[in-house]
């Protein structure tokens, strides 16, 4: 089962967190027939997402990542609530490209560059919106940069997905760990010089490892303090109500016209493909309540 694990260390100087998502990444790669590049790119935001998800407090707090680069895969968007719900698709989900220089999936080169965007929605009147470049592409440095940069916050962001000969995922899970503000400059140098000699978050997975003894992987030396634990899993909330309320939203001309074509419609949800037809009748009695 997929989850995630809270925990500090150093005396609450360090909060961190880490998952394993082998579960719900398979789930997206089946529900969207994804390459392996594909797989991997989109898995990755997923853990990111879930992980981020989970720093949220409010119940119906809502977290959106978006890349948006220049490379074939388009785009990736991911969404998740406190609860580590989480959702997401790429763009172009058959892209192949050649393995990078060191022979893994070129999520880099398959994103290409742009920009991350981060939208928090908390239930007020504007959500909040950071942004960055992209840095890589690669997903887990770009994540590190833009905590740093657009929240201030220095973290360490590593997700990771491994693929299996038949194409199916082996292994996925990731690392986020931050510092507060008042992290003092030996824990810092010390953190440091600890994850430049880490290995790599599938490494360890594969190597047997479960979230916790990741974290203490990293930071068993800082004092480490597993505070709880949550399941993560991918989950799409689409229904009928909610594409009728999207149909409504694209506008009474729109409308019109479809029930001109006199056919019915066919819906489908991005997340997780799931088709909801709509008829001339529906469509008919849609159009009314958008005219109240």
């Amino acid at each position: 089962m997929d989850y995630i694990v809270r925990a500090t260390a150093a005396d609450s100087q360090i909060r961190a967190f880490a998952a394993t998502t082998k579960e719900t990444v398979e789930l997206a790669r089946q529900y969207h027939n994804t390459s392996p590049v594909a797989t991997a790119a989109l898995g990755r935001l997923l853990t990111a997402g879930a992980m981020m998800g989970a720093m949220m407090k409010g119940e119906k707090d809502l977290l959106t990542l978006q890349v948006k680069g220049n490379g074939p895969l388009g785009g990736i968007t991911v969404t998740a609530d406190s609860a580590a719900n989480v959702k997401g698709y790429v763009n172009n989900p058959e892209v192949l490209i050649h393995a990078n220089e060191k022979g893994k999936l070129d999520v880099g080169g398959a994103v290409g560059a742009g920009i991350l965007n981060v939208i928090r929605d908390m239930g007020l009147k504007e959500p909040y919106v950071g942004q960055c470049e992209l840095q890589t592409g690669e997903i887990g440095d770009d994540l590190t940069y833009y905590f740093a940069t657009s929240e201030q916050v220095p973290s360490s962001v590593g997700v990771g997905v491994l693929m299996d000969k038949g194409n199916t995922v082996r292994q996925a899970g990731g690392f986020i760990i931050q510092l507060m503000p008042f992290t003092s400059d030996e824990v810092i140098d010390r953190l440091e010089a600890k994850l430049s000699e880490v290995k790599s978050v599938t490494t360890m997975l594969d190597g047997g490892m479960t979230p916790e003894q990741i974290l203490e992987e990293l930071l068993g030396e800082f004092g480490l303090e597993i505070n709880d634990t949550l399941p993560t899993q991918y989950h799409c909330n689409c229904s009928r109500e909610r594409i009728e309320k999207a149909l409504i939203s694209i506008g009474k001309k729109d409308l019109q016209e479809m029930i001109n074509d006199g056919e019915p419609i066919e819906v489908g949800c991005q997340f997780c493909d799931k088709k909801y037809q709509v008829t001339v009748d529906e469509l008919k009695g849609l159009l009314a309540r958008s005219s109240r």
